[in-house]
């Protein structure tokens, strides 16, 4: 039996990934079955978890990508400038319309909630970080702790995501975001 090359074993991991992104984002959490995984990717449960152990870690790693690119973007450009990259293209975050699902598990499932905590803490990371480099160039307010500001910005993150999982209108987000980003900002003097 001739032997798959990495690169087409990274394109089969692609497309399962871009495959299930879509099946929870149309579907939920819990209604993303393997079923309607093999008919969304176009492939056999045997290919899909070939590469995944079970769909909770198809899940994790769909989480694990977004963290990762959201931790990137954070470090070079703030917190905020994620926000405005979730309402310039939502459709490459719907599939986090499963926020209550996720919201649900983190509660009842210790082990999901450990692995889904891991992959936020990058991001809160860099924001920290970033933060802490505004804060030492004089351009963040220094009345309130960075880590209380890092929170501040996820509350704002989880309002936003929670409003484009439900329909809700974004058209005044931006401004929203405007607003935020001149609260964390050092008052002019």
């Amino acid at each position: 039996m001739p032997r798959v090359s990495d690169d087409r074993l990274a394109a089969r991991r692609r497309e399962i990934l871009d495959g299930a992104r879509h099946c929870f984002a149309q579907y939920g959490y819990e209604g993303a079955t393997v079923k309607r995984m093999e008919e969304t990717t176009g492939l056999s449960r045997g290919a899909i978890f070939h590469h995944f152990k079970d769909k909770e870690a198809l899940f994790l790693a769909l989480a694990r990508e977004d963290a990762d690119r959201m931790a990137d973007v954070a470090a070079r450009q703030g917190l905020v400038q994620v926000m405005r990259d979730i309402l310039a293209r939502p459709k490459d975050f719907d599939w986090l319309s499963t926020r209550l699902e996720i919201v649900r598990k983190v509660r009842s499932d210790p082990g999901f909630r450990k692995a889904w905590e891991s992959q936020a803490a990058d991001r809160e990371a860099a924001t920290l970080a970033r933060l802490e480099r505004k804060r030492e160039a004089g351009s963040l307010r220094n009345d309130v702790e960075p880590e209380v500001l890092v929170t501040y910005l996820d509350v704002i993150l989880d309002g936003i995501v929670t409003r484009l999982a439900s329909g809700q209108s974004t058209d005044d987000l931006h401004a929203v975001l405007d607003l935020v980003e001149a609260s964390v900002r050092k008052p002019a003097q």
